[in-house]
């Protein structure tokens, strides 16, 4: 897939207040500090698009990007946040969860899980939620350039034994760098053939 443009459309908290559901959408989820704004700048060539900082929890909103004009790039609030009150962790679920399960045109999620550590029980918790709602999804490790490909391995397969536990089948699964852009073609790939579908 070429990407020609990437333009921000709306921010809100609410699922009935996103945009038409005529075109195809793709949605990007994972725990807090996971890279994912970093991630979704790379895979669009445009790096303020959307808001990146090193404190955790700054996507608190669904944001709806318009790419190519065809499809609408989703970034959805991370969870596993620690340092959030609880009545604000309370309303980020509902907001993530009525989106999910509610949102008719969302083709997949991909599911960002930080490559350098260990399984998560949050991450873990997330995929099956998606799989339990018969919702499609796939996973993307991030930050492969910040260890050794042998480290990036180990926690992989520790992850996808993990997963074995819950899963006769594993979703699709994608490695990734914002920095070195490494899996960029992979996941643009997916992305082009998910959207095909709509």
């Amino acid at each position: 897939m070429d990407i020609k443009s990437a333009e921000f459309v709306i921010s809100n908290t609410n699922v009935n207040k996103c945009p038409a559901d005529n075109k195809p959408e793709i949605a990007f989820i994972g725990r807090s500090n996971v890279g994912k704004s970093s991630l979704i700048n790379m895979l669009v060539n445009r790096k303020g698009l959307a808001k990146t900082s090193s404190q955790p929890g700054k996507t608190q909103l669904i944001n709806h990007f318009l790419v190519n004009d065809q499809w609408y790039l989703v970034d959805l609030p991370g969870y596993g946040y620690a340092r959030t009150s609880l009545k604000m962790r309370h309303q980020w679920s509902k907001m993530i969860n009525d989106y999910v399960l509610k949102r008719e045109n969302l083709m997949t999620t991909f599911v960002l899980i930080d490559s350098r550590l260990d399984v998560q029980k949050s991450d873990i918790d997330f995929i099956n939620f998606l799989g339990k709602n018969n919702k499609p999804l796939a996973i993307i490790f991030t930050k492969i350039d910040k260890q050794s490909q042998n480290q990036t391995n180990k926690n992989i397969e520790n992850f996808k034994k993990k997963l074995t536990e819950y899963w006769e089948e594993l979703p699709n699964i994608f490695i990734s760098s914002a920095q070195t852009k490494a899996g960029k073609d992979n996941i643009l790939s997916e992305i082009d053939k998910i959207i095909s579908y709509f």
